[in-house]
C-alpha cells in the first residue's frame, strides 16, 4: 500500500518538476489551478471504485460471485458513463471553470493548456483508479500495485520525452499523465478479461441495475465527499493566494502540495495496511493487538512526517531548487512557504493515522469528521480569516494551524475512545475463568 501511494504521489511531483524547469513559475501555477478539477475527477473515482469494493468483497464473501461479477459490471459502466459527462462539462466550461480554481489572465493560458488535454482523457483514470481498487477488494494487492507502479513509471519516462525531446511544453505534461493513465487503465482491463483474476467481466453484466448502481453510491459517498470538499478547498487556497501573493504565490503553493502530498502518501499507506489488522483484532476482542497495531502504525507514521519535516526545515531551498532553478523569486517566495506550511508535520502523522483508527473499528462518521477536521472544516476557515490579518503569511499559516487544531482534537477523541477499550479489556479479563 506504501509503495502504491508513493506512485500516485509521483503524478504530481514529476509533473511539476518538469514543467517547472521547462516552462517556469507560470507553469506550475498553471497545474495547481487545475488540480481542483482533477480531484473532482478523482472523487467519482473514489465514488464508484470504493462503493463497488466494498460490495464486492461483500458478495464475495458471501460466496455470490455472479453478483459480484454484476457489481464490477455496472461499476465500469457508471465509471465511463460519468467520465463522459465530466468530460463534456470540463470542455465546455474550461476557461470559467479555471477562473473559479484562482487562475489569472496570465496563468490561464498555462492552465487551459494542461487542463484541456487532461480532460480528455478523463476515462482513463476513471476506469484505471476505480477498477484498480476493485483489485484490491477481489483479494489481489500486488496487482493493484502494480497498476499503480506501471502509471508512475511511465509518467516518469513520458514526462521528459513529450516535455523537452518533442518540445510540447504543458501540453507534454499533460499527454504523459494521460498516457501513462491509459496504459493503467487498459491493463486493469486486460486484468480482468484475462485468466487471472477471480471475478470476470461479462457483456451481460454491463446492462445497469439501479438498486445496485444505488447501493455503490451509498456505499463510496464518504471518500467522494472528502475528495469533493478538497477541491473545493483548493479553489478557496488558490483565490486566497492570487489575492494575497499573486500568481507566484499559487506556484510556491504548488511546490508546497508536490512535497507535502509525497510525505503524507506514504503515511496513508500505512493506514491501508493497519485498518484490517486494527478492525479484525477489534471484533475478535483482541485489545491489546488493537492498541499494539495502532501504536506501531502512530510511531510509523510519525516517522516519516518528522523525516519529510526536517528535510523540509534544513533543505527547503534545495527543495524548491528542484521544481525550478531559474527564478530567484520562486525560490524567496516558496522557501518560507514550505517552512511555515509543514510546521506541524511531526504530528500530522499521529493524526492521520488515530482519524482512520476510528474507521478501522466501524466508526466512520467519526473518522470522517477528524479527516475533515485537517483537511476542510479548520482550514478554509483559516485560510479565509488569517489572511486579512498576517496577509500572504496568514495564507501559509492556516495550515498548521489546521494540523494542530485537529491533532488535539483528534488526540482527545482517541485518548476517550482508548480508555473505553481498556475498560472493555479489564471487564474481559476479569470474566475469563481462574
Amino acid at each position: 500500500a506504501i509503495v502504491g501511494m508513493m506512485a500516485q504521489a509521483l503524478y504530481n511531483v514529476v509533473d511539476r518538476i518538469f514543467v517547472g524547469q521547462a516552462v517556469g513559475p507560470m507553469g506550475i501555477a498553471g497545474i495547481a489551478v487545475s488540480f481542483p478539477f482533477m480531484l473532482i475527477l478523482m472523487a467519482f473515482g473514489m465514488l464508484v471504485g470504493f462503493g463497488a469494493t466494498a460490495l464486492v468483497s461483500l458478495r464475495l464473501g458471501e460466496k455470490k460471485q455472479e453478483e459480484a461479477e454484476r457489481v464490477l459490471g455496472n461499476a465500469i459502466v457508471l465509471l465511463v458513463g460519468i467520465a463522459l459527462v465530466l468530460t463534456a462539462i470540463g470542455l465546455a466550461l474550461l476557461s470559467p471553470l479555471l477562473k473559479l480554481f484562482g487562475a489569472s489572465e496570465q496563468v490561464l493560458p498555462y492552465a487551459r493548456s494542461y487542463l484541456q488535454i487532461i480532460v480528455f482523457g478523463s476515462v482513463c483514470p476513471a476506469v484505471g483508479f476505480g477498477l484498480n481498487a476493485v483489485i484490491r477488494g477481489e483479494g489481489n494487492p500486488r496487482i493493484a500495485m502494480l497498476t499503480m507502479l506501471i502509471g508512475a513509471g511511465l509518467n516518469t519516462v513520458l514526462d521528459p520525452i513529450f516535455i523537452f525531446g518533442f518540445g510540447w511544453g504543458m501540453r507534454g505534461a499533460a499527454a504523459a499523465t494521460v498516457t501513462a493513465q491509459a496504459v493503467s487503465a487498459l491493463w486493469v482491463l486486460s486484468y480482468f478479461l484475462g485468466g487471472r483474476s477471480l471475478l470476470k467481466l461479462h457483456a451481460r453484466n454491463l446492462r445497469l441495475r439501479w438498486s445496485l448502481c444505488a447501493s455503490i453510491v451509498i456505499i463510496g459517498s464518504p471518500p467522494f465527499a472528502m475528495h469533493l470538499a478538497f477541491s473545493v478547498l483548493n479553489a478557496v487556497l488558490n483565490n486566497q493566494l492570487r489575492v494575497y501573493g499573486g500568481d507566484l504565490a499559487i506556484s510556491a503553493w504548488g511546490i508546497v502540495f508536490a512535497v507535502s502530498a509525497f510525505i503524507v502518501m506514504p503515511i496513508i499507506g500505512i493506514n491501508q495496511g493497519a485498518q484490517p489488522i486494527i478492525g479484525y483484532n477489534y471484533g475478535a476482542r483482541n485489545f491489546d493487538r488493537v492498541k499494539k497495531a495502532l501504536q506501531t502504525a502512530i510511531l510509523a507514521a510519525t516517522a516519516i512526517s518528522s523525516a519529510g519535516f526536517l528535510l523540509v526545515m534544513v533543505f527547503p531551498a534545495q527543495v524548491v531548487w528542484l521544481f525550478n532553478r531559474d527564478n530567484p523569486a520562486l525560490l524567496q517566495l516558496g522557501t518560507p512557504a514550505l517552512r511555515i506550511c509543514l510546521m506541524m508535520f511531526p504530528i500530522v502523522g499521529f493524526q492521520i493515522v488515530s482519524a482512520n483508527y476510528f474507521q478501522a473499528i466501524g466508526k466512520p462518521k467519526h473518522a470522517m469528521l477528524l479527516s475533515l477536521s485537517r483537511q476542510v472544516l479548520l482550514l478554509i476557515p483559516a485560510v479565509l480569516i488569517l489572511p486579512r490579518f498576517f496577509g500572504l503569511n496568514g495564507v501559509w499559516a492556516a495550515m498548521p494551524t489546521a494540523d494542530l487544531g485537529s491533532s488535539l482534537l483528534t488526540g482527545l477523541w482517541l485518548a476517550l475512545e482508548l480508555r473505553r477499550l481498556g475498560n472493555r479489556h479489564a471487564e474481559q479479563t476479569a470474566e475469563e475463568p481462574k
